[in-house]
């Protein structure tokens, strides 16, 4: 398929799928008339890639894991060294900090969300605002 087929397929732009190549993350065959073509795993691997990024990792931790992560009809890959999985693991208890942080902040928030509800619905002069 050509770049804007993925790019449509996947939801990720023409720009990102060229840097994902730049970076290694991400292959292509061209066409004679250079126009680049990618197979169909494609559109598994940049969802992959996404999803990557999205949990915080960069493009260096990415192209180092993408090889070791099953492909998708459920065949393991082969490297995964026990320095990757350190690193990974790392990323991880990174992440569950971030969740733990972003769930706290959160619940701060409803704290000041419910009183200052109720200060609005008590509150004579923001009663009168309303009205």
């Amino acid at each position: 398929m050509r770049i804007g087929e993925l790019a449509r397929r996947t939801g990720v732009s023409e720009r990102s799928l060229r840097y994902y190549e730049a970076q290694g993350l991400l292959q292509s065959e061209r066409t004679s008339g250079g126009h680049r073509h990618y197979a169909e795993s494609a559109v598994d691997r940049v969802i992959r890639i996404q999803t990557l990024y999205a949990a915080g990792l960069n493009s260096k931790k990415i192209a180092k894991l993408l090889p070791c992560m099953r492909d998708a009809d459920g065949r393991p890959n082969e490297i995964a060294t026990p320095t990757l999985v350190n690193e990974l693991t790392t990323e991880r208890d990174r992440i569950d900090r971030m969740i733990t942080d972003l769930l706290r902040s959160r619940e701060v928030l409803d704290e000041v969300i419910d009183t200052a509800s109720d200060r609005a619905t008590t509150d004579p002069a923001s009663l009168a605002r309303r009205r």
